[in-house]
């Protein structure tokens, strides 16, 4: 009998977003492995042309007839973003809320895939049998519709996997956090919690809905012109307040980009926002006068694509935005978006229309649990370990030291990739490690990290792009001049650069015989060279080259 209860993470672990947990049991010859999570990130300018980042799941993909199933834990874009994706590598059963499913859903009717015989939609606070593990989905509060923990229970005992969380008083919407089922599952005993890192340097309590949701409506009965709102489109709880302070303040609602509007859709198909106004659609609230209508937008990042980053350039089609209007950004600034949402918020500013963000009035709160959350959280579960996720590497060492001054025997660190053995053994180790990445979505192709086309766009919009085409005539001269296309090349003086550029062309084709076929790719090695080097002597730049040879 020797049994193992493995925990290894793919992504998530010294990252915020990207979130991939996989947990397995069994002799290491024959175990069985579930899903917890399947997410991505966003990429940022460092990298053109990609939106998408989502975890290399070749390690479980190798495992693929041992997999149990994919397990969900909410419905945000860094836990359920890489599912259209990753999925088809597995074909295996996917579980989760309705909530989930329906967002889940739509991403493969985007992809064309049938997932209608794989998706079990679980009900809130029941258990899925899984043997040998047997997964219970307990309801948290957090910043999204149907948040789960969730309590893995295996024959050697166990696991409470938080998931994302907060300790909301008033969530609003949605149900209470189940505390009550969290005491029961500490009083049995848990090996191991697997915990959400994102606010452990915050002190007190990461605060509640309920609170957000008095202070907008303070503020918008002082606001005299039109007011617009962005937030995040999956806040449900966020969208609710908005509608709730439109009615109150005599004020119609309209619901602008289209997240907003999928979201408020999955929300109404669940049976949420039933008693809420009836938004208008855009174009109709063209017609009502300033002070009786609401935009609820999205783009409170400053998406470029966003809705509020067209309304404030005066390129949206249905919303218009003037002097003495107010916009309310009603989120969190995630870091490394700072620039373009200050850019944003001077650019509205300089136009006379008044900015409110958390920056100035409390409009926004976390769905991530700060320290005193978590002191509850420990308080009920009283783990023997602890193995902190959801973070950077600095939010998960905080963690550990939290974790030891709440007295728990056995803190794990980890990274992604790291697979701990958490039974048997005295304690929790990291023992062994599983090939981790990232793959990119650059277009509609997942590529690696080091991909060509990743490298040649990043060098094509560091250094631009020049392409020579040489005409080659039957006994080995080049006919006319080599034909050149500069792109992205800060050349002022184009006629003379062009002229002798040519005649460095020229003078390195004289070395060669254009006679000897074999000789082809040694010339276009060389032109590449001529022609970066040329370039980098007088422009400082060494480009992207593309030689062409054509025979006649």
């Amino acid at each position: 009998m020797n049994e193992e209860l493995i925990f290894c993470p793919l992504g998530g672990s010294g990252e915020i977003g990207m979130n991939m947990n996989l947990f397995a049991y069994g002799n290491p010859d024959n175990r069985k492995w579930i899903i917890v999570d399947i997410g991505v990130t966003f990429a940022d300018d460092a990298i053109p042309g990609v939106d998408l980042i989502y975890p290399d799941p070749g390690f479980i993909v190798d495992k693929k007839d041992q997999l149990l199933g994919i397990v969900l834990t909410h419905a945000h874009e860094d836990h359920i973003g890489a599912i259209a994706h990753i999925w088809p590598k597995l074909k295996c059963k996917i579980f989760a809320t309705p909530f989930t499913s329906v967002l889940i859903s739509e991403k493969f009717k985007e992809k064309k895939i049938d997932v209608t015989g794989y998706l079990e939609i679980v009900k809130l606070n029941s258990i899925v049998d899984l043997s040998p593990f047997k997964i219970e989905f307990v309801t948290l509060t957090h910043s999204i519709l149907e948040p789960n923990g969730l309590k893995i229970e295996t024959p050697v005992g166990n696991i409470l996997h938080t998931g994302d969380w907060k300790c909301d008083p008033d969530p609003l919407t949605g149900d209470n956090m189940n505390s009550k089922r969290l005491k029961e599952i500490g009083k049995e005993g848990v090996l191991t919690m697997i915990c959400d890192s994102t606010n452990v340097f915050s002190a007190g309590r990461a605060g509640s809905e309920l609170d957000v949701r008095k202070n907008m409506l303070k503020i918008m009965e002082t606001l005299k012109k039109r007011i617009i709102i962005t937030s995040f489109a999956s806040n449900v709880a966020r969208m609710e307040s908005a509608f709730y302070c439109a009615e109150k303040t005599g004020r119609q609602i309209a619901l602008v980009g289209r997240s907003m509007h999928r979201i408020y859709k999955a929300a109404r198909q669940c049976g949420y926002l039933q008693n809420v106004i009836e938004p208008l659609d855009a174009r109709d609230a063209k017609n009502i006068s300033r002070e009786k209508i609401v935009y609820l937008c999205t783009g409170s990042q400053g998406e470029p694509m966003g809705a509020m980053n067209r309304i404030s350039n005066y390129t949206h089609p249905d919303v218009f935005v003037e002097r003495g209007d107010a916009v309310i950004f009603s989120s969190k600034i995630i870091p490394g978006n700072e620039k373009k949402l200050y850019k944003l918020h001077n650019q509205l500013v300089r136009e006379g229309i008044e900015v409110i963000s958390e920056d100035s009035e409390f409009i926004h709160v976390s769905g991530h649990p700060n320290r005193e959350d978590l002191k509850d959280m420990y308080d009920w579960i009283k783990p023997r370990s602890v193995i902190p996720v959801h973070g950077e590497h600095r939010h998960m060492i905080e963690h550990i030291n939290f974790a030891k001054e709440m007295q728990v025997p056995y803190p794990v660190r980890v990274e992604n990739g790291d697979i701990v053995r958490i039974y048997p053994g005295d304690k929790p180790e990291v023992y062994d490690k599983a090939p981790s990445g990232r793959l990119y979505v650059d277009g509609s192709i997942s590529v690696e990290e080091d991909a060509q086309s990743i490298k040649e766009r990043k060098n094509l919009s560091t250094n631009g792009l020049i392409e020579a085409t040489l005409v080659i005539t039957p006994n080995g001269n080049i006919h006319n001049k080599p034909l050149l296309t500069f792109r992205g090349l800060p050349i002022y003086e184009k006629d003379e650069f062009t002229f002798n550029l040519e005649e460095e062309i020229e003078k390195t084709a004289k070395t060669f015989s254009l006679n000897n076929k074999k000789q082809e790719s040694n010339l276009i090695d060389a032109l590449k060279i001529t022609c970066r080097k040329y370039t980098k002597e007088k422009l400082g730049k060494r480009p992207y080259t593309n030689i062409n040879l054509v025979r006649i």
